[in-house]
């Protein structure tokens, strides 16, 4: 028998898909725009490409060729994969010995992680800006470090919420069996940590690929542009703007971004709610 829907979970669906188109209209106008020709693009933004307005691919051509983009979106993935990879190795040992480990100094340890997370980037940009260029920090090896500082909050406390689920006899019965402490956290915990290693991932990935101003303010832009640095430098002289390669440079940042998203989203909601099992 098929069960009738209330009013309210009518209006409920209606709202959320109504906010849904809101958010994926501006998508999908630039990934429209991005097959016109230039021209068209300020004069009929809302209009579907026909055999007028179409360019193919030329805009994508252009905004590979011309601006480097291919250059761009390497440096880009180099940064956000290597990022990703020390903060999730890095702050889940950190969040597996300060659950495990209880003093006082690791309680400070936690306490400074979670303020971290409330700290303005603005009140600390310029100052690390300047600690950057004295400590060679200006390359992507060097950022990556950085991105470790920033990112560390975060997932030290969403690592430290699902540790304390897990339960502590596990640990012990491995250590029983002659597992050392670095063998029980990679043999053991860290394949249960699974839907908190997979949510850490996708937020810190979704940030640190779309990242503007830390890369701006580290990176030195003569050798070195991530991906949305480069899209900013694709502005003329005299504020002069190829909208075309813009429209086309802009699909090509966000569709990466976009996919890895859609195929790990499930794992999102799955480790924020394991992590917050115990408190």
């Amino acid at each position: 028998m098929k069960t009738r829907k209330s009013p309210l979970s009518l209006a409920g669906t209606g709202v959320f898909t109504i906010i849904g188109v809101v958010y994926i209209l501006p998508i999908l106008i630039v990934l429209m725009n991005s097959f016109k020709e230039k021209v068209y693009i300020n004069k009929q933004p809302f209009k579907l490409p026909d055999s007028k307005t179409l360019a193919g691919i030329e805009n994508y051509i252009t905004a590979i060729d011309k601006y480097e983009l291919l250059s761009a979106v390497g440096w880009t993935v180099f940064i956000t994969v290597g990022s990703v990879f020390v903060i999730l190795i890095c702050t889940s040992m950190c969040a597996w010995y300060i659950t495990r480990i209880t003093s006082r100094f690791t309680k400070l340890i936690y306490l400074l992680c979670v303020f971290s997370m409330v700290v303005p980037f603005q009140m600390v940009m310029f100052t690390l800006s300047l600690v950057a260029d004295r400590t060679g920090l200006r390359t992507p090896w060097g950022i990556i470090i950085i991105y470790l500082g920033f990112g560390a909050g975060l997932a030290v406390f969403m690592f430290c919420g699902f540790v304390k689920s897990i339960p502590l006899e596990i640990e012990e019965a491995a250590m029983i069996d002659g597992c050392t402490p670095l063998r029980t956290f990679f043999s053991v915990v860290l394949p249960i940590m699974k839907p908190t290693y997979i949510s850490v991932g996708i937020l810190e990935t979704m940030w640190i690929w779309n990242d503007f101003l830390l890369p701006y303010l580290v990176l030195d832009l003569n050798k070195y542009k991530t991906i949305s640095i480069a899209i900013q430098y694709m502005k003329g002289s005299y504020g002069r703007v190829d909208m075309g390669a813009v429209m086309a440079a802009l699909i090509l940042a966000v569709i990466p971004v976009i996919i890895f998203y859609l195929s790990c989203q499930k794992h999102i909601i799955k480790g924020v709610a394991a992590g917050a099992v115990k408190g």
